[in-house]
């Protein structure tokens, strides 16, 4: 089961009509549903790490279905009833289950091996948690950055020693794809094996110290809400607060006055938004919410809601919810268009197309929005500034030269939604002349426009981070 945005994945694992979850989530109404279409009654609940990008829901769901919490033996996991040492195995719903340490990404990492009854000496599979994911490892700077290079030759040794004997016959089951800020270039296929892995994933065909060296050379941003996370993790998740049903439905009026208390975020595409928006707000497109609300808001934030339909209301909640932006006070009733229909006040930004802002030349102060890896490797405008989105509402101040007050700003990222949001927050700063290039790096390299390859001086993420610590 994939969680949308978020690229992780938990697992429901049936057999003889008893079944064990893996790495849940806190809104757990899918997994109930999935174990009642298979007819399963859910025994365990397995955890593979405290997790820092989404509450779990391993105490909910234990609460729900009665079954026991099995974790590893480290004081970071929360409130297990079952605690495995490493080799420890436990018979499980028919299945022999291994608990593996493997520590690297953080302390506390376990997986899980997985083996059946008429092939008791070779694994079936294993659940890897962020300590292997399909093509990549996870990250090693989350617990110290100061230790990642300590932390990515633990995660070396925990592959080699702990994962690679298991046989190239294990399938491979991570609690993260592609596009998860836990680890760097997972690849974007689902299905692997340890025997495919060994065959291209850096952990087995480098060495380890290039594999160290790499690691450290890593530099993705550790968005603040991860620290919520693995407080609500360690005490077993924590419930949702309300349903996404539950959240009111104010009409314009009322949605003026009482949004004055918290942040609006309206969750439309970044043209729909720049062509007119509620004054203040944010523009964070649905699809982001659950990438970067964390970013922007947290546990103590009324959040307003403007979304592009009201379908759109459940799962604009859910995504906010699994980063532990709980408060959601309101949702826009009948969406911008009941708020322009109502003569309400409305505000603009501006948009530019890839050609024009080339034509516009030293007219225009470009930011560049995206992480460190993108704007260095992938090419950049020739003098533009960066900072990453998820830094710019807090440390905007810091970027050099200075942005103009009243001058003409470019935003750009690969294709504008990031650079969407990247706008909304310059011009709720008060920086009145800023504008989203749609299409952004990915249309400016399929013109042919001039890209520049080597870093220019930005404030990067290695920077932001050590002044954060």
């Amino acid at each position: 089961m994939k969680t949308p945005g978020l690229a992780h994945v938990a697992y429901l694992l049936g057999n003889k009509g008893e079944a064990i979850v893996v790495d849940p989530r806190r809104d757990i109404d899918e997994v109930l549903a999935a174990a009642r279409e298979k007819d399963l009654v859910i025994k365990f609940i397995l955890e593979t790490h405290r997790h820092e990008d989404f509450v779990i829901g391993s105490g909910a769901l234990a609460k729900a279905t009665g079954a026991k919490i099995v974790s590893g033996d480290h004081a970071l996991f929360g409130q297990s009833d079952i605690r495995l040492r490493d080799g420890e195995e436990l018979d499980l719903i028919g299945l022999r289950i291994r608990a593996l340490h493997t520590p690297g990404h953080t302390p506390e990492s376990t997986c899980y091996a997985v083996f059946l009854p008429d092939t008791p000496g070779r694994a079936w599979g294993v659940f890897t948690g962020d300590t292997l994911f399909i093509g990549e490892t996870g990250r090693t700077d989350l617990p110290d950055r100061e230790k990642t290079s300590d932390n990515a030759r633990l995660l070396y040794a925990s592959v080699h020693e702990k994962l690679l004997p298991l046989g190239d016959q294990a399938l491979l089951w991570p609690a993260h794809g592609s596009g998860s800020v836990c680890g760097g270039n997972i690849a974007e296929r689902d299905d692997s094996t340890l025997g495919l892995e060994r065959a291209y994933n850096p952990v087995f065909v480098k060495s380890v110290d290039d594999f160290t060296r790499a690691k450290v050379a890593e530099r993705i941003p550790r968005p603040p809400y991860f620290s919520l996370m693995e407080r609500l993790n360690l005490e077993g998740g924590k419930p949702l607060a309300a349903k996404p049903g539950e959240v009111p439905s104010l009409p314009p009026n009322k949605f003026a006055s009482e949004s004055k208390q918290g942040l609006v975020l309206d969750a439309r595409d970044p043209e729909a938004f720049a062509s007119g928006h509620l004054p203040g707000s944010l523009n964070l497109w649905l699809a982001g919410l659950p990438v970067f609300g964390g970013w922007i808001a947290d546990e103590t934030t009324r959040v307003y809601l403007v979304v592009p339909r009201a379908v759109d209301v459940e799962a604009a909640v859910l995504h906010l919810a699994r980063v532990g932006v709980d408060r959601v006070s309101g949702v826009l009733a009948g969406g911008f268009d009941a708020w322009r229909d109502a003569g309400m006040s409305i505000e603009k930004t501006g948009t530019m197309t890839p050609r024009e802002l080339h034509d516009a030349g030293d007219a225009v102060a470009v930011l560049d929005v995206r992480d460190d890896q993108e704007f260095e490797t992938e090419g950049h405008i020739e003098g533009a500034r960066h900072m990453y989105v998820g830094y710019l509402d807090e440390h905007f101040e810091k970027i050099q030269p200075a942005l103009p007050r009243h001058g003409r700003i470019a935003l750009v990222c690969s294709v504008g939604h990031r650079a969407g949001l990247a706008t909304s927050i310059l011009h709720r700063r008060g920086f009145t002349e800023v504008a989203n290039v749609l299409g952004g790096m990915t249309a400016w390299g399929k013109l042919g426009l001039p890209k520049k390859q080597c870093p220019e001086r930005s404030m990067t993420t290695m920077d932001i981070e050590g002044e954060r610590r």
